[in-house]
């Protein structure tokens, strides 16, 4: 067997990059994680080119990147912490915890300030921000035209706005 030199193993990297990809992308479903399982792919390779069977080079890339991701996947079940309505999404895809959890901190902070608007923004608020309903579904609700919630809910948000700018939280509230 031939000795594998970097150069014909840069060669072999450039060829099957990106099969090794596409092998970590379809497991792990993050384009970025499976950016790093590729490169911890070739890095192993590299490290047991030896080992490497003549001929099956493409076979055993792919078997290498399998493997890196799913002992990704394995130990990340193992550290993800599930919070209560996130049970029912895969390891690696639910959001960290921390991230969660100040996420949902933020919209008791916004659920709070809506509470504190005056009429007739509170109403249109609460139910286009807080219960995700459209605009059309909460002019149905609050026996308003269309475009009278539409206008209350654009004139509610820069209220809201406002008021997450002089907490320091102005990046809570998308347009």
């Amino acid at each position: 067997m031939d000795k594998i030199t970097g150069e014909s193993f840069s060669r072999l990297v450039a060829r099957h990059e990106k099969l090794v990809y596409t092998v970590c992308l379809q497991l792990v479903r993050d384009p970025g994680t499976a950016e790093d399982l590729a490169q911890e792919a070739f890095l192993s390779a590299y490290l047991h080119r030896d080992a490497m069977p003549p001929g099956y080079e493409r076979q055993w890339l792919c078997r290498i990147a399998a493997n890196k991701a799913r002992e990704y996947l394995q130990s990340a079940w193992h550290r993800h912490t599930c919070l209560p309505g996130e049970e029912h999404l895969p390891p690696g895809q639910a959001p960290p915890a921390e991230e969660a959890v100040l996420r949902r901190a933020g919209a008791e902070e916004i659920a709070s300030l809506i509470d504190g608007l005056g009429e007739p923004y509170r109403p249109v608020c609460r139910l286009c921000l807080l219960a995700e309903q459209t605009p059309e579904e909460a002019a149905l609700a609050l026996g308003r035209p269309v475009k009278t919630v539409y206008t209350q809910l654009s004139r509610g948000r820069k209220l809201l706005r406002e008021a997450l700018e002089r907490s320091g939280n102005d990046d809570m509230l998308s347009p």
